[in-house]
């Protein structure tokens, strides 16, 4: 279950088959996952499933380089274009730089020079993702800021109208119940909605105050095999209640360092987000593992690894980004910050949470913590 890091995606664009084989093995051989086309068209529905530096020849049957590195771009805006020639000109150069291509190379090229323009649009790729990363940051940063100023007034006038509203139904709820049965049926029904509709807006509010005040974080070490079987014995009435089926795939781990409390809370939230996703009939799956050690020595103790994958629908690719973003959710229903404080949560263990697309369909979200030491 270890995440193995994604090679960088080149795009070949040249009409000459034979030079957009050499590069490709060139590429390929130098840890880049390549794919070539000999069109403008071709290029085109090969970049709608993303890239991270596409080689463009300038002349192409059916269509300018110059013309077509702006389309690669908009389609990949992340992406950068390196511009070939065999006829290399003034205007040319100019026309390529217009075009926001990041490098402009001469056909044919040696593979030194070839390998330095490629690393340099991967530079300029790793740029823009880092920005976005920090854009991200910052825009989280704002909202826990403003989390952090709706809390005391929500704790003061929420929490307080609410436990009158529960206290008042628990008194009328006892009146209900000595009445004759044929006039409770009745009234138990929107009594009962109520009651329901408090427990939620209970919870949302806890969600907030947690979220904007975390608890001191002493990390123990814990055993975490034991925690998943407890968690998944409380949970499996759920299962069967939403006809789920559950498969536990659980190897012996190390102990984590971390707080019990808090990693059952992870992993119900994850485990009733999966049972959300998964439809009838469907199966949730919770698998541990023990990572090996890179090797390098240090401090590196290594890492313990749950994954839970569910036979839902899966996480749009646009939604993955933001979805331990507070306040976001893909729900009709919800505060938007239950994932965002299980990645609160994970971050202080230091530990790292990502979802992903399940081996079989459906979502995989994967858990990484620590070791104890």
């Amino acid at each position: 279950m270890k995440q193995t890091p994604r090679r960088p995606r080149l795009l070949v664009v040249d009409d000459n088959a034979g030079l957009v084989d050499n590069l490709s093995e060139i590429l390929a051989e130098s840890g880049y996952a390549v794919r070539g086309a000999g069109s403008c068209a071709g290029a085109l529905a090969l970049a709608r499933d993303g890239f991270d530096v596409a080689l463009v020849d300038l002349k192409l049957p059916d269509g300018d380089g110059t013309a077509l590195a702006p389309q690669l771009k908009e389609l990949s805006p992340d992406g950068e274009v390196v511009l070939l020639t065999g006829f290399a000109t003034l205007e040319s150069a100019v026309a390529a730089v217009r075009a926001g291509a990041c490098a402009y190379l001469v056909k044919p090229c040696a593979t030194t020079e070839l390998l330095v323009a490629v690393e340099q649009a991967m530079r300029q790729v790793r740029l823009h993702a880092e920005k976005r990363e920090l854009a991200r940051r910052a825009q989280m940063s704002e909202k826990l800021a403003a989390v952090g100023t709706m809390t005391a007034g929500l704790s003061h006038e929420i929490r307080n109208p609410l436990n009158a509203a529960a206290l008042q139904l628990s008194v009328l709820e006892r009146r209900l119940g000595k009445l004759p049965r044929d006039v409770q049926g009745a009234l138990v029904e929107p009594l009962t909605l109520v009651k329901d509709e408090i427990r939620r807006l209970d919870h949302i509010l806890e969600d907030f105050l947690q979220f904007a005040r975390p608890r001191e974080f002493v990390p123990k070490p814990v055993e975490l095999g034991p925690v998943l079987s407890k968690v998944l014995d409380l949970l499996g009435g759920e299962a069967e209640r939403r006809a789920l089926r559950m498969e536990r795939d659980l190897e012996p781990v190390p102990p984590v360092a971390g707080d019990e409390e808090r990693l059952r809370q992870v992993l119900v939230n994850l485990l009733l987000n999966a049972f959300e996703a998964a439809p009838e009939g469907g199966w949730v799956r919770v698998s541990c593992r023990a990572e090996p050690r890179d090797g390098a020595g240090g401090d590196d103790l290594g890492m313990v690894a749950v994954a839970i994958d569910d036979s839902g629908a899966g996480i749009r690719p646009e939604a993955r980004d933001r979805i331990f973003e507070p306040f976001f959710t893909t729900k009709a229903k919800g505060s938007g910050l239950g994932l965002s404080i299980v990645h609160a949560i994970v971050t202080q263990h230091g530990g790292s949470i990502a979802v992903e697309e399940a081996p079989e369909g459906g979502a995989r979200f994967l858990l990484r913590l620590p070791r104890a030491r």
